[in-house]
């Protein structure tokens, strides 16, 4: 496969690219700074430098024609604020969504937040960045042209990953190492079969391949 990932030096996009390439498949990371190429390449997976915040819809789907998915696991950052919430996970993901669209990719994963909610209320960053991941994950689910999968990540740790999980549509608050996010959306990536799935992932008990096919239905 090919697959083309938004936010390519993020930390779980970086884990993720590392996986894709030593299985045989073709990535591409989107980055923002071409000083973050060389980091890519040494994971086996082709920079390509553009700017999201400012990139057309056209410049997007340029670099997404020909790929088989694309996996939107870009964000602001922990350090970012308020403003940067809207522009990079909310404006950002649309913009790779409608480019993926215009590029006739349907397979879509997007890595959003537990407790994501268009309607969350208060002006904390905090409050703004689940308000827009949580637009963003509707706006998505909203496109008919994408076979679209939302995965939404409890407390995020650097731990080793362990390679158990719990994947379900509700799991309740917990930690989940990010190793373990970029392999479940490893498994996601070629399984269309969970289409139309918004899924929860903490650390569990269950095999990631095993977790990833029993909520596929196979």
């Amino acid at each position: 496969m090919r697959i083309v990932i938004a936010g390519g030096h993020g930390q779980i996009a970086l884990r993720l690219e590392r996986l894709l390439a030593a299985r045989g498949d073709e990535v591409a990371g989107i980055i923002r700074k071409p000083e973050q190429a060389d980091a890519l390449r040494q994971l086996g997976a082709e920079p390509v430098v553009l700017d999201l915040e400012s990139a057309s819809v056209e410049e997007v789907a340029e670099q997404l024609r020909g790929a088989d998915a694309a996996v939107f696991a870009a964000g602001a950052g922990p350090g970012s604020g308020a403003a940067r919430k809207e522009t990079v996970d909310k404006a950002a993901a649309v913009l790779f969504a409608d480019a993926a669209v215009r590029a006739g990719v349907r397979r879509f994963v997007v890595v959003s937040s537990m407790g994501a909610d268009p309607a969350h209320e208060g002006d904390e960053v905090f409050d703004v960045y689940q308000r827009a991941k949580g637009e963003a994950d509707a706006y998505v689910r909203g496109l008919d042209s994408l076979d679209w999968t939302i995965l939404r990540p409890g407390m995020l740790t650097d731990e080793a990953g362990t390679g158990l999980i719990r994947l379900e549509a509700h799991t309740g608050r917990g930690p989940v190492p990010r190793d373990d996010v970029a392999a479940v959306l490893a498994e996601l990536v070629e399984n269309a079969a969970t289409t139309g799935l918004t899924l929860e992932l903490i650390s569990g008990s269950v095999p990631v391949s095993v977790a990833v096919k029993s909520v596929a239905g196979n």
